[in-house]
């Protein structure tokens, strides 16, 4: 028998690194074998129109291979290591073919040990079929396809048709976009992480965020909206170890505010309460009580007697910057969204305006004058700066970001002009 198995010790190796290289995957069901799979040929094999298809196509053969896999190696593999453990196999005394014999003993187990086996295939196949998320629901709806694909893009919506925001930006990505925001000068180390970024835009992916147009165009708006938020959230300078760009999400909140952003104006529709303070928090920054307020009444969440909650929760911070960024700021005005994507349609006014889709428009969307119309102002580049250094790190390149007039709101007329820098600020 140990002659057995110096003969096939080779194989059993293999076939063990192999198994426990499924297993690992398999024991993550959101980055399993199939989204590893999924991933390798997605470039050769995915298309909006075609993604569903192929996908299914790979699912069908991970089916027929692996999980036929994993019932050879219980049955045949293991039983190979169960007399180290005790087990009492009737092997033959025929020396001549042990390789042969090895694989034609017969096993002598008890029906516990068979129920243990039975089990432990059960409990990998029902892994195998268990992710939710990789299975894609498909129907039309009034001519229109819509898709479902689980918790991370529900709802049937034409944009759960396209890739999710976790199959083309992964944890990895995220680390490097913010790599110094859990160093110990970072004044929220430990508060900001992937999974939080991910869970709150599960909740706008079937809106579109991250989710519209091809995949070029979903990834630019993730490193659009990201630069947003590492250049409001930086403690970066010139200097800084890594770069300013590197020290995006060092704060989630105002660390030494002026007043506590309560005006009077709005007493009646979004009254202070007592003892809050308004001051900046989040990822994209909220200030004054009637935006702490509209942003809780679409959240759900009181958000104008517990300003705090932002602070204490980076899915909710994630949240509010998301939906800051798909809110119109008025009517007949375009989101930061659309802008971008180039869904909004500018009017003769906005091209007189100078007002073109694209990157800098968000940044006269939600900043106005502070930023635009000033020329080559230090605060405009440093959010562009931000963008283009995303771009680069989640291999779309800078390139992609657009000439100077789309890329930037140098010249472009604000949306809604500022009569003082306390309106300005709002």
């Amino acid at each position: 028998m140990v002659y057995c198995l110096y003969l096939i010790s080779p194989f059993l190796l293999q076939s063990f690194q192999i198994y426990l290289y499924f297993a690992l995957y398999l024991a993550q069901p959101t980055n399993g074998a199939m989204s590893v799979l999924v991933n390798i040929l997605e470039p050769v094999l995915f298309s909006t129109d075609s993604h569903s298809y192929w996908r299914h196509l790979i699912s069908v053969c991970y089916a027929f291979v692996f999980v036929p896999f994993h019932f050879f190696f219980i049955l045949h593999i293991i039983p190979l290591f169960l007399p180290l453990s005790g087990f009492v196999l009737n092997t033959s005394q025929n020396h001549k073919e042990p390789t042969e014999h090895c694989f034609k003993e017969k096993m002598k187990l008890s029906a516990e040990t068979w129920c243990l086996l039975i089990s432990i295939l059960l409990v990998m196949v029902s892994m195998t079929n268990g992710d939710s998320s990789a299975q894609v629901l498909v129907k039309k709806v009034k001519g229109k396809k819509v898709c479902d694909k689980g918790w991370e893009c529900k709802g049937w919506s034409e944009y759960c048709c396209n890739l999710t925001i976790s199959d083309y930006f992964d944890t990895y990505q995220f680390e490097e976009l913010f790599a110094k925001r859990n160093t110990p000068v970072a004044h929220a180390a430990g508060f900001w992480d992937y999974k939080s970024f991910i869970t709150a835009s599960a909740l706008y992916q079937p809106l579109g965020f991250g989710t519209t147009g091809n995949k070029t165009t979903q990834m630019k708006e993730v490193a659009a909206f990201l630069g947003h938020v590492g250049s409001q959230t930086s403690c970066g300078y010139g200097v800084a170890t890594g770069g300013p760009t590197a020290w995006g999400l060092c704060y989630n909140k105002e660390m030494s505010p002026s007043h506590d952003y309560c005006d009077d104006y709005y007493k009646y529709t979004y009254p202070c309460a007592p003892g809050a303070a308004y001051y900046g928090r989040g990822a994209l920054p909220i200030y004054w009580q009637y935006n702490y307020g509209k942003i809780g009444d679409a959240l759900k969440v009181d958000l104008l007697n517990h300003p705090e909650y932002i602070e204490q929760n980076a899915t909710l911070a994630f949240q509010a910057a998301i939906h800051t960024w798909l809110t119109p700021q008025k009517k007949g005005q375009p989101s930061a969204h659309e802008a971008f994507v180039g869904t909004w349609k500018p009017t003769k006014n906005d091209t007189l305006a100078k007002r073109h889709p694209g990157f800098g428009t968000t940044m006269n969307v939600l900043y106005g004058d502070r930023v635009c119309g000033k020329g080559d102002a230090d605060d405009m580049n440093t959010i562009v700066t931000h963008y283009l250094y995303y771009l680069d790190l989640m291999g779309v390149g800078r390139e992609e970001g657009g000439p100077h007039e789309v890329l930037t709101c140098a010249e472009q007329e604000p949306f809604n002009p500022s009569a003082s820098n306390q309106a300005s600020s709002r």
